[in-house]
């Protein structure tokens, strides 16, 4: 008698047949919807948000010519580091002695551009936890630059000019809502919706004004701030998860495992 031990295809495809909407934007929803289907789900993609480079990449290259000034460059995303990164080789500028990010993805997206040493926190991805590592106690006098999205949260840099900080922010790439339809939604309802930031929460929630039905839908967030917004904008059942891809997939088995869909 053999003694391999096969895997029943349950075990094998834990979210085999459910359906879960991707709203990331493009470039970053392959990862996560390439995982959802390797364990038997079905990823339908539906970005909320589209990412571009800025529209005047002269001025990020003047401000980015003069990065090794600063003592220390931090990333607010992957979106940042990509756009980031690719201003900084066209301006041939170089990076200052520190770098930091908020996130694991941002900090493997960092290192897949050859930056090895990166200040990051390892049990949550937000502005808090980055603060409350002790490389960014004490700034008084020290140089920072910013490399986000045009607008976002001012919790970062308010924190460390509060602390002695000289910061700068660097826009290199731009948000704006993708062209979306209810219809969209409707088409193809799925059991599960993830969500990943704010912002794409707002939009999707103007998109169900006149469809208050899909508010029941199951929806995973990575962050208790957009859990607390789904709630008070009033999705009926929000479930928060561990950061990054893992922790959606992760979420995603426990709930259907716990919903018994096997």
């Amino acid at each position: 008698m053999s003694n391999v031990a096969h895997s029943s295809p349950a075990t094998a495809q834990p979210l085999r047949g459910l359906s879960v909407l991707v709203t990331r934007p493009k470039a970053q929803a392959q990862s996560l919807a390439q995982a959802i289907n390797a364990l038997g789900g079905r990823a339908i993609l539906l970005p909320l948000l589209d990412i571009a480079a800025v529209e005047n990449p002269a001025h990020l290259q003047q401000q980015l010519a003069r990065l090794a000034e600063f003592d220390l460059a931090i990333f607010i995303s992957p979106n940042a580091v990509q756009y980031g990164m690719q201003a900084i080789r066209a301006a041939h500028a170089n990076l200052p002695q520190h770098v930091a990010c908020i996130g694991a993805s941002s900090a493997q997206s960092l290192r897949d551009f050859g930056v090895a040493n990166v200040i990051v926190p390892s049990l949550q991805s937000d502005s808090e936890a980055l603060l409350a590592l002790p490389e960014l106690r004490d700034m008084q006098g020290q140089r920072v630059m910013i490399l986000r999205g045009d607008g976002g949260r001012e919790l970062l840099g308010d924190t460390l000019k509060a602390r002695g900080a000289m910061v700068e922010y660097a826009s290199c790439y731009q948000r704006s809502a993708a062209v979306v339809t209810t219809s969209d939604l409707l088409r193809d309802p799925p059991a599960v919706i993830t969500i990943t930031s704010s912002e794409a929460l707002i939009y999707l929630r103007t998109l169900l004004d006149s469809h208050p039905a899909l508010l029941a839908t199951p929806l995973l967030v990575p962050h208790a701030r957009i859990a607390n917004l789904a709630k008070q904008q009033g999705w009926q059942n929000v479930t928060l998860t561990d950061a990054g891809d893992a922790g959606l997939v992760a979420a995603l088995m426990n709930w259907r495992d716990l919903k018994g869909m096997i």
